[in-house]
């Protein structure tokens, strides 16, 4: 009598088996809109923003061949700019903004409308509950750390997974105007006072001389050519890393380690965001906010400010800042008196 009931109970056993291994490889083929992420409530049917992008039945149109174009460009560059590659550390990941939700990665850089893709993504994962206006948020409140995931704060299977089955995406701009942007934004601007003191004071320290007393406890009165100065000193980065508000972008988002599908300029602001946005299917839920265009930093503005530069040191800046003109195909501007 007990040797059938073992023969049964081995029967069960492996029928239970085959049944568990059937269960898993059926999950492990579903395709990549349906497994985008832990925590993903997308629906299952949809295709993610990559799937979309890559869709080679598409009629490829304008703004495709732009950013295929964009992306052929970044890798050429890398590949004849960059020699060495090694591997991503969670350090590398703290500009990179996850929406589980949505399946996008964002990485964003400081003077290239990352208030406003903040924003939009605050709407997205519903961090902005109910609220649907991106302008509704405070431009405050878009950077408290935490209201947003990065990707380093995720474990390296979930990293791995999310960058190869999510929409990465970044936005530059010409590295230039950026610069003189975050030196109006930080240095001339009578409520940056943090900004003043921390960096302020040191520059006016270093590179005045014989400052004021006053200028030395405040900092509030840095010139463009003080900071010029400040940037190209090789004591200063040996001190401590970059701010991000100059730091390179190829230092904050790592694009020749991460193989990013749309680079967004500033210059095509308001199409490459919308590009992104239909990408994610969301075009209909959230709009990117239109932005002012008379308080940009311009290339007439930013010659302005490198008038009075010497060819030397205009020289060093570019070199400082070469990577960024290289890998995202800017000109080195005509007003620079170096070449």
């Amino acid at each position: 009598m007990r040797k059938p009931r073992v023969i049964r109970m081995v029967f069960a056993l492996s029928l239970g088996c085959f049944v568990m291994v059937i269960f898993y490889f059926n999950s492990s083929l579903k395709p990549a809109s349906e497994a985008v992420g832990e925590g993903s409530s997308r629906q299952k049917s949809r295709r993610s923003p990559l799937q979309t992008l890559y869709d080679g039945d598409q009629v490829e149109s304008a703004v495709q061949a732009i950013h295929q174009g964009r992306r052929e460009l970044l890798e050429e560059a890398c590949r004849s700019y960059t020699r060495k590659r090694r591997v991503l550390i969670p350090e590398d990941l703290k500009h990179i903004i996850v929406d589980d939700q949505h399946g996008l990665l964002y990485c964003y850089v400081p003077k290239v409308a990352c208030t406003n893709w903040k924003r939009v993504l605050m709407v997205l994962t519903g961090v902005a509950g109910s609220n649907t206006d991106p302008l509704a948020i405070p431009a405050n409140e878009a950077h408290i750390p935490g209201n947003l995931r990065t990707l380093s704060e995720y474990s390296t299977s979930q990293i791995n997974q999310r960058l190869r089955s999510y929409l990465k995406f970044v936005f530059v701009r010409e590295p230039f105007e950026r610069l003189v942007s975050a030196y109006r934004n930080k240095f001339t601007r009578s409520y940056n006072t943090a900004f003043h003191k921390r960096y302020g004071t040191k520059i006016v320290r270093r590179h005045r001389p014989d400052p004021q007393p006053e200028a030395l406890e405040r900092g509030n009165d840095v010139s463009f050519e003080e900071f010029v100065y400040y940037l190209v000193d090789p004591a200063t980065q040996r001190e401590e890393p970059f701010n991000e508000h100059w730091e390179r972008v190829h230092s904050l988002c790592h694009p020749c380690l991460i193989h990013y599908d749309v680079v967004g300029k500033y210059e095509t602001l308001e199409q490459d965001s919308r590009y992104v946005l239909q990408l994610a299917g969301v075009e209909d839920q959230v709009s990117f906010p239109a932005s002012s265009k008379s308080t940009r930093t311009t290339g007439d503005m930013a010659a302005q400010f490198f008038h009075n530069i010497s060819p030397f040191y205009q020289k060093k800046l570019y070199n400082l800042y070469r990577m960024d003109f290289l890998l995202f195909n800017y000109s080195v501007p005509a007003y620079l008196k170096f070449r």
